[in-house]
């Protein structure tokens, strides 16, 4: 019996419990980097302690009593599946604890949104360790309430309403994912995972595997999300802060993806070759539609979030081939995906929070040139979201189509090579999302936009550059016309967005008027920065507060480069891990 497993969950828990301590909330973000750094070393020392030689054996178990009444126990243990998953956790629930420490929340409450992010970390890794079908079932609701208030108290102007469609959804599809888990406990009379995984399915006639697996993929289909159960994503996403968006694409999207993998599968066989066709067709279609979606957003933060529906998808395919090659696949991108989606969503949350808004028409282009270092990672995220060889993303989504293209036995092979067909078309339009997205947000030529966070900073004579500022200003443009034109393309509806950069306007012309007497045609933004830029030899120069990344920013987005580097060029790290527990949870009976 093992330590570490317990450790991992109870660990966040007294540090969730310690933060609400009045001592302990007035360094709340570094009591949270502490606690998630140790369990972020217990994950490494969880997987140092692993028997790589038997990865299909499930490991470092702990099985003790629960609710004895009903026979029920609290069993944790990992395997080639869940370990990866784990570490992955961690990691990203540490990083996004680093990125708080340069960021305080803009909603406040610093010390609640620490105690928030330590009980959700314990239900996202209780979920991935959990052996009891009822055990992973708390767990997997543990996840719901944190991540609603994460969303409703600190995210945006709309955060509430999609905070309740996320609850909403997620708790329907729970309650279908419950009546799945009960089907099988009536009919195999045991909720352990391990002795359900390695009966294959046995003993379980075939109209209840099928009706449960339904019910089960139904509540795992929700928050993995597939189409059409996804809408409640990009509203969560675009609203959700930073760390919150991170965590729910790079974590909470997993544990719908890894139940398919650790009970729907193995504990359903026959089930899941009967509704495999139904799950691909489904897969793809979400393949298809989040890439359409994606060149339609105009929202950098919600163009993500539909990239995200789109690689779940390949995932969904890889399960659905029923191969060892699809669900090695399926695993793959599912850590991939985590890392570059993290990634992309910190990047897009830096941006954010420069510009004032991740509205793509208004960041203006150019960012290269302003923010060089920031510009460069969101350009590599975006290739290695886009499955360039050689980097992480690109091998689970190479692995899913190849399962496609030679599913299961029992299965059609002409279906799964239109959808194969399909998938790869999604890869192009993937491509071509991205480097839309990269034309008009990086490159071209730089201009100044209105800043919708808040009016410029006034001039400070002696103070020095920042140590990433661009050498040189970029250059202006008149706020009103693009205003003008930003009202025009939106049908002349007037927003928030439009009527705040009006009261800019008017300060930056309070500005030039007291830089310059007597000045004339100041009626713009631009031309009032300008002027007050020309009277800099003696006040200095008004800029927007720009800077490149920041040290907190560099401690938290360098580990993801380097892993998404490291599986990119080294695939056989994590598939040497998930190949032969693949092959046990398929069991003898299916075949490449």
């Amino acid at each position: 019996m093992s330590w570490l497993p317990i450790a991992l969950v109870c660990v966040p828990l007294l540090g969730a419990v310690v933060a609400t301590v009045p001592t302990a909330r007035d360094r709340a973000v570094a009591w949270g980097i502490a606690v998630s750094a140790g369990v972020l070393v217990l994950a490494v020392a969880l997987a140092a302690a692993f028997e790589y030689a038997r990865p299909a054996d499930m490991q470092l178990q702990s099985d003790r009593p629960w609710i004895p009444g009903l026979g029920l126990r609290f069993h944790l243990g990992v395997d080639g599946v869940s370990l990866p998953l784990v570490v992955l956790t961690a990691l990203l629930t540490f990083l996004c604890f680093v990125h708080l420490a340069g960021h305080p929340p803009e909603g406040g409450r610093p010390g609640a949104l620490v105690v928030t992010l330590l009980v959700l970390e314990v239900g996202m890794i209780g979920t991935f360790l959990a052996l009891d079908l009822l055990l992973f079932f708390v767990f997997f609701e543990v996840v719901l309430v944190p991540m609603y208030f994460v969303i409703a108290l600190w995210g945006g102007a709309g955060s509430r309403a999609a905070a309740v469609k996320f609850i909403l959804y997620t708790l329907l599809g729970s309650a279908v994912l419950l009546i799945g888990l009960l089907v099988v406990w009536t009919q195999a009379g045991t909720l352990d995972m391990v002795a359900l995984a390695g009966r294959h399915g046995s003993g379980m006639a075939r109209s209840a595997q099928i009706l449960a697996f339904l019910a089960i993929g139904i509540g795992l289909a929700v928050k993995t999300p597939m189409w059409p159960l996804h809408t409640w994503l990009p509203d969560a996403h675009t609203e959700a802060p930073t760390v919150g968006s991170v965590l729910l694409a790079g974590v909470l999207l997993k544990m719908g993806s890894y139940g398919f993998a650790r009970i729907a599968i193995p504990v359903l066989p026959e089930g899941a070759a009967v509704l495999a066709p139904w799950l691909g067709a489904f897969a793809v279609a979400g393949i298809a539609y989040g890439s359409l979606a994606c060149l339609a957003q105009r929202d950098l933060k919600r163009m993500i979030a539909y990239s995200s529906v789109g690689h779940m998808g390949f995932v969904l395919l890889g399960f659905a081939s029923l191969t060892p090659v699809g669900l090695n696949g399926a695993l793959f991108a599912n850590v991939a995906h985590g890392l570059i989606t993290g990634l992309l969503f910190f990047l897009a949350g830096a941006v954010k929070e420069r510009y004032g808004t991740a509205d793509m028409v208004r960041l203006g282009g150019g960012m290269l040139r302003r923010l060089p270092y920031v510009a460069s990672l969101l350009t590599f995220a975006c290739v290695a979201s886009l499955g360039l060889p050689g980097l992480a993303g690109f091998w689970g989504e190479m692995l899913a189509l190849l399962g496609a293209f030679r599913p299961a036995a029992g299965l059609s092979r002409p279906l799964f090579l239109v959808f194969m067909a399909v998938g790869g078309l999604g890869t192009v339009l993937t491509a071509a999302y991205f480097l839309a997205m990269l034309s008009r947000v990086t490159h071209g030529r730089a201009v100044e936009t209105v800043p919708l966070a808040g009016p410029l900073e006034p001039p400070k004579p002696d103070e020095p550059p920042g140590p990433y500022e661009p050498p040189e200003p970029v250059e202006p443009v008149a706020a009103g016309a693009a205003v003008a034109a930003l009202d025009r393309e939106g049908g002349g509806q007037e927003t928030q967005e439009t009527a705040r950069p009006s009261a800019l306007a008017d300060e930056g012309r309070a500005v030039a008027d007291d830089g310059r007497a007597g000045a004339t045609g100041a009626g713009a933004l631009g031309a009032g920065a300008a002027d007050a830029g020309q009277t800099g030899g003696q006040t200095g120069r008004a800029r927007r507060p720009f800077r490149d990344m920041t040290a907190h920013e560099l401690a938290a987005w360098l580990p993801l480069v380097a892993l998404i580097v490291l599986f990119g060029l080294w695939p056989k790290a994590l598939l040497a891990v998930t190949t032969p527990a693949v092959q046990s949870l398929l069991g003898s009976g299916v075949t490449p």
